[in-house]
């Protein structure tokens, strides 16, 4: 038996499945599909056209540990989720983020507060975005991947499995290093192998790409291919790598 608030506002042909719950305030376009045991919290908005499978949460709210550094104790406004958006199964989104038009996320997928994500772009099975994060639109990141807080990650970045993003070189200890808490930056283009590990602050430069397994201490610059512990560069990238040179990019930017 599922629950629908009476204060909820529902488009037409909704198709929903077993144990779903949807609060006061939650707003759900037309076309939407939401499987087996959901629970949309209270004031979330889903667009038009949207698929959500099942036992995922959406507007989760944040909540803070006695020794979280980066957690903010703050009023959050509801989840956005655009139009077109597919999420897969045992997801959760936090309330306070805003997920675009035909962003595609898949299974097992944590997305924290204040997190944007562009349109196009796809979230892999078991991805988690931590809070505080920007990513930009046709953005793929892949199975398993860990993007920490306050990272950003510009327009067509491309990131491999396993990929991890860190943001304290203070490794939890002192209170001065809450000072210099930032994460990655990666610049329009950027790719990254599976398996590299990027440390805080490191700019990844536009279209550069970082090999498998590299551990990245310091700055990559654009249309440069590093690699190694620590990575070093080592060449330019092909040019027939350059975004500029592929047809997806032409057609999507024409």
């Amino acid at each position: 038996m599922s629950f629908i608030s009476k204060g909820a506002k529902i488009g037409e042909n909704l198709k929903i499945g077993r144990n779903v719950v949807i609060e006061d305030g939650v707003v759900i376009g037309n076309n939407v599909m939401i499987g087996h045991n959901v629970v949309i919290r209270d004031g979330t908005i889903v667009g038009d056209n949207c698929v959500i499978f099942d036992g995922t949460v959406l507007g989760k709210l944040p909540f803070k540990s006695a020794i979280s550094a980066v957690t903010e104790e703050k009023e959050f406004p509801p989840l956005k989720i655009g139009n077109g958006v597919t999420i897969g199964a045992n997801c959760v989104i936090y309330r306070g983020s805003v997920l675009e038009d035909f962003v595609f996320v898949g299974d097992l997928v944590v997305i924290r507060e204040d997190v944007k994500i562009g349109p196009y772009t796809v979230i892999g099975k078991g991805v988690t975005v931590e809070n505080r994060t920007t990513i930009g639109r046709y953005v793929k990141i892949e199975t398993n991947a860990y993007i920490t807080a306050l990272s950003t990650i510009e327009d067509y970045c491309f990131i491999a499995p396993e990929v991890t993003f860190t943001n304290d070189n203070f490794l939890g200890r002192t209170e001065e290093r809450k000072k210099f808490f930032k994460g990655p930056t990666l610049k329009k283009g950027a790719r990254i192998g599976a398996n590299a590990t990027i440390l805080p602050g490191v700019v990844v430069g536009e279209d550069a790409l970082v090999a498998a397994g590299s551990v990245v201490t310091r700055d990559v610059p654009d249309r440069k291919i590093v690699m190694g512990i620590p990575a070093r560069v080592v060449r330019d990238v092909p040019e027939e790598q350059l975004l500029d040179n592929q047809s997806y990019y032409k057609e999507e930017s024409s």
